[in-house]
């Protein structure tokens, strides 16, 4: 590379003569660098017949690293030394995943047929109620994704089918959740089983039913306080981070790989398809650090709907959550290039019931009316028809679940979430203080 200037060891810059021959030594060296990049020649006049060229490059951070006749460099003080190679892969990963992530590749496969308009509104709700998207987005499905940055020059791409397509084709197998809750501390026997695809925050429902139907409900009487308190095996808010992390980190690449959620007598396991992003380690999830995003734009979605930060606090707060209710702070690993959180619980929680537990729930479903195992499982928070039919058991909606649901609300017991659409796809339902009291007495053992 030619010297473009001279400079005394004093600061003063002195200059040199630049001929035509210098600048075709700066072409000559610029062709012998990769990748190519974009730069423009100023030439600064400091003294008589003497001169500085300054050189002002155009190139991103996506752009590194460079390298000159194939051998990368870098600058150590005031010297410029060859680069270690794993440094050198590192950076180069980077750029590869900045620039070409399995996520924001066209789905050309993908119609807007396959796009579920109903799912992109209902997420725009929630985006809309916390307050993380303000303004104008459309009023079109396509609007909204291009506003999302889901839908690009014409295409859908492979982000907006994870979070929100419709019909999952032989295309996307790894849109997957596997559940299990096996009987004792190993996976010989099932006690209950799922595999489903679909979209992601349909997936994180779906995990987070299985996981009300199969955590223990252990409650107390508080002295001071006129009422029992309840408290789920694990922390609802740390579970909830897991399995989001779950879905939002994994490595959708893996066209087998899936997210899947293992309850054992003794411990509860979330595992995810891949490594933990590039720059993260296992032990650095239990103390402070930054928020690497494997899957930016998946990740982008997640936090407009209020589900994740980005400050990198997400396992800090899950395992601060966790020490506040008396559990054992959750490990992480690597295990056969997957990611796997492990919440440790008293062995045998999982199995059996507390002695103050609600007799609801040691009843068989088929001993209870349907009204009453609506209730209650309405009782940890509101639900659309669709996640009550899971809840209690039901395969699908039917018109006995239609009439008892208007039952229900003719009785004052529930209430609708949008009481002026009855029929809206946002519809959920949710216990009022009637319905409440209710779900209280019968817990007592009192009709």
């Amino acid at each position: 590379m030619p010297r473009p200037g001279r400079v005394r060891p004093d600061g003063r810059i002195e200059g040199q003569q630049v001929a035509d021959q210098t600048l075709r030594d700066f072409a000559e060296a610029f062709d012998r660098i990769e990748p190519p990049f974009t730069t423009e020649i100023r030439r600064i006049v400091v003294a008589k017949d003497r001169e500085v060229i300054l050189l002002c490059i155009e190139a991103g951070a996506q752009s590194i690293p460079f390298t000159c006749d194939g051998r990368p460099y870098q600058r150590v003080g005031s010297t410029t030394r060859r680069m270690a190679q794993e440094k050198y892969e590192t950076l180069l990963l980077h750029r590869m995943h900045s620039r070409r992530r399995w996520e924001n590749q066209p789905a050309d496969e993908i119609s807007f047929k396959d796009i579920d308009r109903d799912e992109v509104f209902r997420i725009l709700s929630f985006a809309r109620s916390v307050g993380r998207l303000q303004g104008p987005v459309g009023r079109s499905t396509v609007e909204i994704l291009a506003r999302l940055g889901l839908h690009r020059d014409g295409h859908f791409l492979r982000a907006a089918v994870v979070l929100f397509g419709k019909t999952f084709l032989p295309d996307y197998p790894q849109c997957e959740l596997r559940m299990a809750r096996f009987r004792g501390t190993t996976h010989e026997e099932f006690l209950d089983q799922r595999q489903l695809r679909g979209p992601a925050f349909k997936l994180l429902d779906e995990a987070e039913l299985f996981c009300q139907r199969h955590f223990p409900m252990p409650a107390k009487i508080v002295p001071g306080q006129l009422r029992r308190v309840e408290k789920t095996l694990i922390p609802v808010d740390a579970m909830r981070e897991i399995l989001v992390n779950a879905l939002i980190h994994r490595d959708y690449s893996i066209a087998g790989g899936a997210v899947s959620l293992a309850i054992y007598d003794d411990r509860v396991e979330v595992w995810s398809a891949g490594t933990f992003p590039q720059g993260i380690t296992p032990e650095m999830l239990t103390r402070t650090h930054l928020s690497v995003q494997r899957n930016p734009l998946i990740a982008e979605v997640f936090h407009r709907a209020g589900l994740i930060e980005k400050w990198g606090r997400g396992t800090n707060r899950v395992i601060e959550s966790c020490v506040e209710s008396g559990l054992a702070a959750p490990t992480f690993e690597e295990i056969t290039g997957g990611a796997v959180v492990t919440f440790r619980v008293a062995a045998g929680s999982t199995a059996r019931r507390g002695k103050v537990e609600s007799k609801v729930e040691s009843k068989a479903e088929s001993d209870l009316d349907l009204p009453t195992r609506v209730l209650v499982a309405l009782a940890p928070g509101p639900l659309s028809k669709a996640r009550i039919a899971a809840a209690i058991g039901k395969r699908r909606i039917d018109g006995q679940l239609h009439d008892t649901m208007r039952n229900l609300v003719a009785s004052g017991l529930a209430a609708l979430s949008v009481p002026d659409k009855v029929h809206s796809r946002l519809q959920e339902y949710r216990l009022t203080t009637t319905g409440r009291g209710r779900v209280t007495r019968i817990r007592r053992g009192h009709p």
